[in-house]
């Protein structure tokens, strides 16, 4: 079978893995990638070995050497031995207004046969009330966790009459809750 990737190891690289691999300080990742890049190199220092003399010697799967080959090819060296990062978008689940109408809800009084609020509660009537197309309890979570924490000036109200629980799946409850204004 013919590969598409073909390694080919300049000087600078082989001993730059060789000496990765010597070292022993690097996770076993690292050294199981540049074992493979050297085994694989088709260049005049190299062995040159086939895909599967590199799985039986490494024990490692076709698919791995296949991806090593590929990332060295189209990226280089440093993808290979050094793990990228994945780019993770920090997109906010409500918006403001949103979250304001959510701690609204969260203040008001329990519906009709509930004692208090629960978080698939409150996720279920943001949607009822076409506040929000779908909202999952964890995010109703995550904004009242949010929110317990120091409020703003002249929101504080008198714990006794303000204060409302909300209770998570378990049964604990993330804290007070305070009025609007």
């Amino acid at each position: 079978m013919r590969k598409s990737y073909l390694v080919a190891l300049n000087p600078e690289e082989r001993a730059s893995l060789e000496k990765l691999i010597s070292t022993g300080r690097t996770s076993a990742k690292r050294q199981t990638h540049g074992r493979i890049l050297l085994k694989a190199d088709a260049g005049l220092a190299g062995p040159g070995w086939t895909d599967e003399q590199i799985c039986t010697a490494l024990d490692v799967s076709p698919a791995t050497v296949a991806r090593v080959r590929k990332r060295f090819v189209e990226q280089g060296l440093e993808a290979v031995i050094h793990r990228r990062k994945m780019p993770r978008p920090s997109r906010r689940r409500l918006d403001r207004a949103q979250e304001a109408r959510l701690l609204a809800l969260a203040c008001s009084p329990a519906p009709e046969g509930q004692a208090r609020w629960t978080l698939r509660l409150l996720a279920d009537q943001m949607v009822i009330l076409e506040y929000v197309e779908s909202i999952s309890y964890e995010t109703v979570r995550s904004v009242l966790k949010k929110r317990d924490q120091a409020p703003p000036e002249g929101m504080l109200v008198h714990p006794c009459r303000a204060q409302r629980r909300v209770c998570l799946p378990d049964g604990r409850c993330p804290g007070g809750l305070w009025a609007a204004p």
